[in-house]
């Protein structure tokens, strides 16, 4: 019988500064590529949102990362996945940087390099990741009535000034979904055959449904997110939404550019994450921080 490969794995809480709050996340370290099926099978066996998996390539001389949802679904673009991938290695110490200019910080994912700013913070010395997402596009409006049906609302809940259910895209396509408060943002029944067959129509992911904020709130909006096609029922925290949402609020003139604001998420599943955003003129900046919460092996 062969030898098991060792492999040393964290977990983290994404988008918080807390162990068990945020978007739990587990990191495995790899010597390079696995097969496939490996990929899924740990990913399955975890049963996080996602499972990132990373290694240092000295020829490419960046972090490379892949990840995977329980099942088997391969993710594109720059979210919670990205963020505590890069604060785990970072943690771990991993000279992932040191090669790279210091204006020009980047990791690959799936062969492309996504943009990157880290800083520290001063009180727990953990890293703050900045991923740099591309400019919000505004794509087609979803018509009201089945969003509404889909999520269990009435169609006036939708209605708040001149915002609707809207595809909005800066890594990944999903749809912004205004909510007229927070008490019915967090009383929502989704329907997750409904919504697969929304997503399936309009060719695009998940539903980020958000209700704005209070002015004395430290966050502009609070909001949930739903993807199930990808096998997500509710993610706690989610990058690759907040990206588009904060360009989809400035473009509707509810919040302004080079300006940072807070996205609150997780609240009913009471894992609460603050997710950073900043919508500039030639990107979107979604960042925060990560705590390791378990660590451990796995073998293959």
């Amino acid at each position: 019988m062969s030898e098991r490969i060792t492999l040393e794995y964290y977990v983290l809480d994404v988008f918080s500064h807390t162990s068990y709050k945020g978007n739990p996340l587990s990191v495995v370290f790899t010597d390079g590529d696995l097969e496939l099926e490996v990929y899924q099978n740990i990913a399955k066996e975890f049963g996080y949102s996602e499972t990132s998996f990373v290694y240092y390539s000295q020829k490419q001389k960046a972090l490379n990362v892949r990840s995977f949802t329980p099942i088997g679904f391969e993710i594109d673009g720059a979210g919670h996945n990205l963020l505590g991938a890069v604060c785990g290695a970072l943690l771990k110490k991993m000279p992932i940087f040191d090669a790279q200019n210091e204006n020009n910080r980047y990791v690959i994912m799936k062969h492309s390099p996504i943009p990157v700013t880290v800083r520290f913070d001063p009180d727990t010395n953990y890293p703050i990741v900045q991923m740099h997402q591309k400019s919000a596009l505004v794509k087609q409006q979803i018509p009201t009535y089945k969003i509404a049906i889909a999520l269990g609302f009435k169609i006036e809940d939708l209605e708040i000034d001149m915002l609707i259910p809207t595809v909005v895209q800066t890594e990944v396509a999903h749809t912004m979904v205004p909510v007229r408060n927070s008490k019915l943002l967090n009383e929502c029944i989704p329907d997750n055959k409904l919504l697969i067959e929304i997503s399936k129509e309009y060719h695009f992911e998940g539903f980020y449904c958000f209700a704005i904020a209070d002015e004395n709130e430290d966050h502009i909006v609070e909001a949930r997110f739903f993807n199930p096609i990808i096998g997500i029922e509710e993610d706690p925290a989610t990058g690759t939404a907040a990206g588009p949402l904060i360009g989809f609020l400035t473009k509707n003139r509810y919040a302004q550019s080079n300006k940072e604001y807070k996205i609150l998420q997780g609240v009913k599943l009471n894992q609460p994450s603050v997710i950073e955003v900043m919508n500039r003129d030639r990107d979107v900046l979604v960042g925060g921080m990560s705590v390791i919460t378990m660590r451990g092996e796995l073998y293959i």
